[in-house]
């Protein structure tokens, strides 16, 4: 694929510093194609919905069916996500796509994944560009894409809007 054509790859959750990312690609990038990446987590229930036995020792594991109904319930949040920030993009002049993908790994390496299987031209991502204990868990995606991922990464920091 040429350098020309190939897309951005936005990581969108539907936050304001997710949306305020879009903005500032459009403006960097305008009327590139870009894939909106929406990750979810297929197995929370399943982890989380685990209740006590009567007895209080052990867990009792969650309903085969109600996992599945919850992963079916994410899967359609995040397609819904996507969808919207694909058209918060196309609004601003990008040629967008959603795209909703289960975490197998974790976000970056998804993303990583994402990135190289559609040729990405850079991937953008959202960062509250805290410091302290506080950026070890919640800047963990953007820390390890910059590190890991072998496409140029563009990370929006929180308060860059305009």
């Amino acid at each position: 694929m040429g350098h020309e054509a190939a897309p951005l790859l936005i990581a969108y959750d539907g936050s304001k510093l997710s949306r305020v990312a879009v903005r500032r690609s459009a403006e960097l990038f305008a009327g590139r194609p870009a894939v909106l990446a929406t990750v979810w987590e297929p197995g929370l229930a399943a982890v989380s919905m685990g209740q006590p036995d009567a007895l209080g020792m052990t867990t009792v594991p969650p309903d085969p069916a109600t996992v599945q109904a919850v992963d079916r319930l994410q899967r359609e949040h995040a397609s819904t996500v996507a969808a919207e920030g694909a058209e918060l993009a196309r609004s601003l002049g990008l040629a967008a796509e959603p795209q909703a993908v289960p975490d197998e790994v974790d976000v970056a390496d998804t993303l990583i994944d994402i990135a190289r299987q559609r040729d990405a031209a850079v991937v953008v991502v959202g960062s509250h560009g805290i410091s302290g204990l506080r950026s070890r868990l919640l800047g963990r995606v953007s820390r390890k894409l910059i590190e890991h991922c072998e496409r140029p990464v563009l990370v929006i920091r929180a308060g860059s809007e305009r």
